[in-house]
């Protein structure tokens, strides 16, 4: 049977989280009775993320292991769980589930409305930060936003919240041609969404910081705002089918 959900979670080296993510993931859909697959993509990881994932897969079969030949980048990771999916709605969350499990009806509720991406959002006003990051990651996250927003994507307070939904359709369009595979990829996915006409709807959500986050503050800060810049040239290159001129000019 064809799943309502399949949630994506690119890991690399998460032997350490991954166990109490699953179990919350796990013990969320089950309770909330939602028909969904849970695809975790093993990014190339020197750990026991990939034999963990299959120990879980054992007692859980709505669970799949997709392990990609290197580490490729997180972009690449969910590119490839994203062509793993089955479901109506399609849905990726960081491995530290710094967004809480528990917002995950909250963020389809626009893609049943209509919409064809629905983000979780740090930027909005009834928005919850439980946990801050250190000041200078918060600051440097608030700078990049505001990038994204003169140089790429208006109208998005924040790219970088790591639990995103789409549909199905939206899904097939944007992530075959994705060519952003570190960090930065989420700009793309949603410059592609929004210059194929689809509705992006941002969700206040909650957040918790993970200490043990894995985005260094500056090298992985500049390598992104490199990959920013990059973005428009590479969707020209490699244009979202359906995409034509005028619709990319239109939203230029």
């Amino acid at each position: 049977m064809t799943p309502e959900i399949s949630m994506v979670i690119p890991a690399f080296n998460e032997a350490l989280r991954l166990p109490t993510t699953l179990d919350q993931v796990q013990h969320h859909l089950s309770t909330a009775g939602l028909s969904a697959e849970v695809i975790v993509v093993d990014d190339g990881s020197h750990d026991a993320t990939a034999e963990i994932v299959r120990q879980h897969a054992r007692r859980w079969p709505q669970l799949k292991l997709v392990v990609a030949e290197r580490n490729a980048g997180k972009g690449a990771a969910v590119r490839l769980g994203m062509a793993a999916a089955r479901g109506r709605y399609r849905v990726f969350s960081d491995a530290d589930l710094s967004v809480p499990i528990d917002d995950l009806e909250k963020l389809l509720r626009p893609l049943h409305a209509g919409a064809g991406v629905a983000i979780a959002s740090r930027g909005l006003r009834d928005s919850q930060v439980e946990l801050h990051q250190p000041w200078y990651r918060e600051s440097m996250g608030k700078i990049f936003n505001r990038l994204v927003r003169i140089f790429v994507l208006g109208g998005v307070h924040d790219t970088q919240c790591g639990f995103k939904a789409f549909t199905a359709e939206v899904a097939d369009r944007v992530f075959p041609v994705l060519q952003t595979r570190g960090f930065g990829f989420d700009v793309e996915v949603l410059y592609r969404a929004q210059q194929a006409g689809y509705q992006i709807v941002e969700v206040p959500t909650r957040w918790i910081n993970s200490p043990q986050s894995r985005v260094h503050p500056v090298r992985h800060s500049t390598a992104m705002f490199l990959e920013l810049l990059a973005i428009p040239d590479r969707v020209r290159k490699h244009p979202t089918p359906g995409v034509n001129a005028s619709d990319r000019r239109a939203s230029a």
